[in-house]
C-alpha cells in the first residue's frame, strides 16, 4: 500500500547474522494466576447478562430484557475497562444479532453517522494544525497582546487561559491541552520556581502564579470545548443519541449548539478566572514577576517560529472556510442558509470531511507535489472516541427497537411530582461525579444519556432539558487528576497537587452546576424550544 512506510517490514524478519538467544522459558502455569481482579471484571459483565437473562421478566417483549442484559454487560465492562474502551464499543456488532436486538446490517449502520462524519473530518482538520504548529502561533501571538507592560498578572493569566479555551472550541479539548500545556509552561520557565536570592517574599506569589496557569490551561481546555458541537466528544454524543432517539425532531446543529454552548462556557469562564485570581494571585504577584517576565520573552519565542509559511496560511484558509460554512448552513427560519439550496441533504458531516478531502488536494508548497496533509499523519486518529461515538448510537437505537425504552419510561412516573429544577440540577451533580470517580466523561455521557432522554418523557418535560445538563455535567470532573485527561495533563506538570485541584475544582463544580441549572430552563428553553414537551 503506497501509504505504508516501506522500510519496515509488515512481518518481524530475523537477521541470521545476528546471533540470538532463546526466548524466556514461560511461567507454570497454576489456576491462582487465573484469579485476578481484572478477571473477574471480565466475568463480570457475562454474568450480569445471564442474571438478568435467567430472573428479570417484563410484561414487553422479550428483546426488552435482552437489551438490558446487553447494556448491562457493555456498562460493566465500560466502568470497570476489563477490556479497553474501544473493543467494549463494539461490542454490541456481535452481541446484538445473537440477543436477538437487530441485524448485523441494522447494527452496523450505527456506526457511521453524519455526527460521526464531523468529528472524522474536524479531527483530520486537527492533525493539519498541529502539523504546521497554528496553534502554537496562535497561542503565543494572542498571550503577547495580554502579557502587558509592565506584567499584570490577573490579565496575563486571562490571555493564557482564554487562547486555551479559544482554541478548545475548534479542535478536541484533550489534543487541545496537549498542545496548549507546553506554551504555558514554556512562559513559566523563565519563573524562579524555587528563588535562590534569599527572597523569600517573592516565592509564594510567584509559586502561586504558576499553580493558578496550570489550572487555568487545565480547566479552560474542556469549558471552551463545551462552546462548540466539535469541542469535546461529549457534545457530539449528545447530539447522536439525540438523533437516533427522536429521528423526527430538529437535530441539534452546530449553529444551534453555538447559541447555547458559548454563552454557558463563557459564564464557566469568567468563573475560573474569578476563583483562581482570589485563590492564587495577590497584590504583590505583579511587582513579583515583573523582574522575570516581559513582553521579550513572548517575542523571542515567536521568533524562533520565523514568518508565517504558506501552509500556515492555507491551514488557517481551510480552518476560517470551515467554521464559516458550519455558522452559516442553517441560520434562522427566516433566513435558512447556504444549506437551503441542497435542501437539507448536506449535514455538518459533509462540510466535514469536504474540508478534510481539501488538506490532501492543496499543496503545502514546500515540496513540488507534497499536499497540506497525507494519510501517514490520519493515522493519529482517535478511533477510541469514534468508536465510542458509534456504539452510543447503537445503544439508543436498540432501546428503541427493542421496546426497553418504553418500559423504562413506566417506571419512572414518579418523577412527574418532582420540580425541573431540583431534577435538572441532581442529574448534573451525578454525572460529574460519576465522571469524577468511575468513568470518563464520554462514556458517562454514553451511559446516561440515553436514560435521561426516558426519564424527561416521564417527568413531562422535553428531552434535551434533561439529556444536555446530564451531558454537560459529566464535562464538570475538575477535582482530581485522573477525572479526565486535561486533569492528568496539567498534574504532571509538577506544577499543582491534588489539593490545589480539590479546593478550585469543588468550588468549580459547584458554580458551574448552579449555571448550567439556571441557563437550562432559561436561554436552553428559547435555543432549543424545550417549553411545552417534545414538538
Amino acid at each position: 500500500m503506497a501509504y505504508d512506510d516501506t522500510k519496515t517490514p509488515l512481518l518481524p524478519v530475523n537477521d541470521r547474522n545476528q546471533p540470538s538467544s532463546p526466548p524466556p522459558p514461560p511461567p507454570p502455569f497454576s489456576p491462582k494466576s487465573m484469579a485476578t481482579l481484572k478477571n473477574f471484571y471480565i466475568l463480570l459483565g457475562p454474568l450480569l447478562c445471564a442474571v438478568i437473562c435467567l430472573c428479570v421478566t417484563f410484561d414487553g417483549p422479550t428483546t426488552s430484557r435482552n437489551m438490558l442484559a446487553v447494556t448491562a454487560w457493555v456498562f460493566a465492562w465500560w466502568l470497570t475497562e476489563a477490556v479497553p474502551m474501544p473493543m467494549t464499543s463494539i461490542a454490541p456488532l456481535f452481541l446484538f444479532p445473537l440477543f436477538g436486538i437487530a441485524s448485523a446490517d441494522g447494527v452496523a449502520r450505527s456506526y457511521m453517522d453524519d455526527v460521526v462524519t464531523l468529528l472524522l473530518g474536524s479531527f483530520m482538520l486537527v492533525l493539519a494544525v498541529e502539523r504546521y504548529n497554528v496553534h502554537r502561533r496562535l497561542a503565543l501571538n494572542i498571550t503577547l497582546r495580554f502579557c502587558g507592560e509592565p506584567v499584570n498578572p490577573p490579565f496575563l493569566l486571562l490571555g493564557i487561559c482564554a487562547t486555551t479555551a479559544f482554541v478548545s472550541m475548534w479542535m478536541h479539548n484533550v489534543a487541545c491541552a496537549v498542545m496548549m500545556m507546553p506554551v504555558a509552561t514554556g512562559i513559566l520557565q523563565r519563573l524562579p520556581v524555587n528563588p535562590t536570592d534569599g527572597s523569600a517574599r517573592a516565592a509564594t506569589p510567584i509559586n502561586n502564579f504558576c499553580r493558578a496557569v496550570v489550572l487555568g490551561v487545565t480547566y479552560a481546555a474542556p469549558i471552551g470545548g463545551m462552546s462548540t458541537l466539535t469541542g469535546t466528544g461529549v457534545n457530539l454524543i449528545l447530539a447522536a443519541i439525540w438523533k437516533s432517539t427522536f429521528p423526527e425532531a430538529k437535530p441539534i446543529s452546530f449553529n444551534t449548539w453555538f447559541l447555547f454552548g458559548f454563552p454557558l462556557a463563557l459564564l464557566i469562564f469568567l468563573a475560573l478566572w474569578v476563583i483562581l485570581c482570589l485563590l492564587y494571585l495577590s497584590k504583590g504577584s505583579s511587582r513579583a514577576l515583573a523582574a522575570y517576565l516581559d513582553k521579550a520573552h513572548l517575542k523571542r519565542e515567536l521568533d524562533i517560529l520565523g514568518p508565517m509559511a504558506f501552509a500556515e496560511k492555507m491551514v488557517l484558509a481551510v480552518f476560517g472556510t470551515t467554521i464559516a460554512l458550519w455558522m452559516t448552513r442553517s441560520i434562522t427560519e427566516d433566513i435558512p442558509g447556504w444549506g437551503a439550496l441542497f435542501h437539507g441533504r448536506a449535514g455538518d458531516g459533509t462540510v466535514s470531511v469536504m474540508v478534510a478531502t481539501l488538506l490532501f488536494i492543496l499543496p503545502n508548497g514546500k515540496q513540488k507535489g507534497e499536499k497540506l496533509m497525507d494519510w501517514n499523519e490520519c493515522k493519529k486518529l482517535p478511533w477510541n472516541i469514534i468508536l465510542l461515538l458509534g456504539a452510543g448510537f447503537a445503544i439508543a437505537d436498540g432501546m428503541q427497537s427493542s421496546g426497553l425504552a418504553d418500559i423504562l419510561s413506566k417506571a419512572l412516573d414518579f418523577l412527574e411530582q418532582v420540580p425541573y429544577i431540583a431534577i435538572a440540577l441532581v442529574v448534573c451533580l451525578i454525572s460529574a461525579i460519576i465522571t469524577e470517580f468511575i468513568t470518563s466523561n464520554d462514556a458517562a455521557a454514553t451511559l446516561l444519556v440515553p436514560l435521561l432522554s426516558q426519564m424527561a418523557r416521564t417527568a413531562n418535560v422535553h428531552p434535551l432539558a434533561l439529556m444536555i445538563p446530564g451531558a454537560i455535567g459529566s464535562q464538570l470532573a475538575f477535582m482530581l487528576p485522573t477525572g479526565t485527561p486535561p486533569n492528568i495533563v496539567g498534574f504532571t506538570t509538577g506544577h499543582i497537587d491534588i489539593m490545589d485541584m480539590m479546593k478550585t475544582g469543588l468550588l468549580l463544580k459547584i458554580v458551574g452546576t448552579a449555571i448550567v441549572s439556571l441557563l437550562m430552563p432559561t436561554l436552553g428553553a428559547y435555543v432549543f424550544v424545550t417549553k411545552g414537551g417534545l414538538q
